[in-house]
Order: structure tokens, then C-alpha cells, then sequence
């Protein structure tokens, strides 16, 4: 199945505004979705028998940096019986100042490797994923202040009285 093919089919069944754009430049196509019906469109894509997209390979956190204001989730996902690999992309603006963390629905449910994919986003760049089953810090200690990945983070010079270089 192509490219074409699959952003037909989840517009036949999402709608066209489902995809937000596209970006056919690089090694592999990608779609932006809407960020609330990433897990929708997952669920489809892994259960549809045209796509079978099995398996998420790699989910990345992203800040898009201070000048933007704009934090992201980037979901590689691969179907081993097709041989097929796709990439989808979700963002969305959010203020810096505010207390809460941008938010973007859970995936773990329709891909159970997006687990610890989430936490690690969640730990490192601040991102909250609204219904993960056990979104913890993963990589950094529980008491850690901030999330190192994010462009505005600035590195304490001590942890617990240990100097941090």
C-alpha cells in the first residue's frame, strides 16, 4: 500500500480533517494528524488489514523550541507483514509559563511497546500523555525538577550536594 493509499484511507473513514498535512520531502513520508485522534488513527491502521501497521518502532518526544512554542510526539510505525513503514506526527502550541504540560492522548493501549516510548517522552521533554496507564518519571530520579530534552531547560549545579558538570 502507498503512500496516497493510506492517507485515502484514513480520510474515507476519519474525514479530511483528520490530516492537518503532510511532509514528502525526507527518507520517509509523514502525516500531521490531529492530535486528538492519534489514537484512533493508530487503532485503524493497525487493525485495518490493508495497512496491518503492527508495530510501533520508536516514539519521540519533540520541542520545536522557545521562539514556537510548540511541542510534538513523532510515531514510527512499521507493518511486518507488509513491509511497510510509516511515519505520523502530531504537535500543537503550548505556553511555557503554564503550570501544565502540553497533552496528547496515550497510544499504550493500541501499541503496548508506546509504555515506556511515553515515559521516556513524559521524563525528558515534558509531555503528558492523557490516559498511560503509569506515566512516571523512567530515566531520572523521581524528585528530578524540570525535563532536560525541553530547549528552555536549564541544568542545576548540584543534585542531593553532588555537582553536576
Amino acid at each position: 500500500m502507498s503512500f496516497e493509499e493510506i492517507k485515502l484511507l484514513l480520510v474515507e473513514k476519519f474525514g479530511a480533517e483528520v490530516i492537518v498535512g503532510e511532509e514528502i520531502g525526507g527518507l520517509q513520508p509523514a502525516l500531521f494528524i490531529r492530535p486528538d485522534t492519534i489514537a484512533e488513527v493508530c487503532l485503524e491502521l493497525r487493525n485495518n488489514e490493508k495497512t496491518y501497521f503492527d508495530f510501533l518502532s520508536c516514539l519521540t518526544g519533540v520541542d520545536y523550541g522557545t521562539e514556537v512554542n510548540r511541542f510534538g510526539v513523532v510515531y514510527h510505525l512499521a507493518s511486518m507483514p507488509y513491509q511497510l513503514q510509516l511515519t505520523l506526527k502530531v504537535s500543537k502550541e503550548h505556553d511555557r509559563s503554564s503550570e501544565e504540560l502540553p497533552t496528547f492522548p496515550s497510544v499504550s493501549s493500541v501499541y503496548h511497546t508506546a509504555d515506556w516510548h511515553e515515559r521516556e517522552a513524559y521524563d525528558l521533554v515534558g509531555i503528558f500523555f492523557e490516559g498511560h496507564p503509569d506515566l512516571r518519571r523512567i530515566l531520572l530520579p523521581d524528585d528530578w525538577e524540570g525535563f532536560p530534552l525541553r530547549k528552555d531547560y536549564k541544568t542545576a549545579e548540584y543534585y542531593k550536594g553532588i555537582k553536576i558538570d
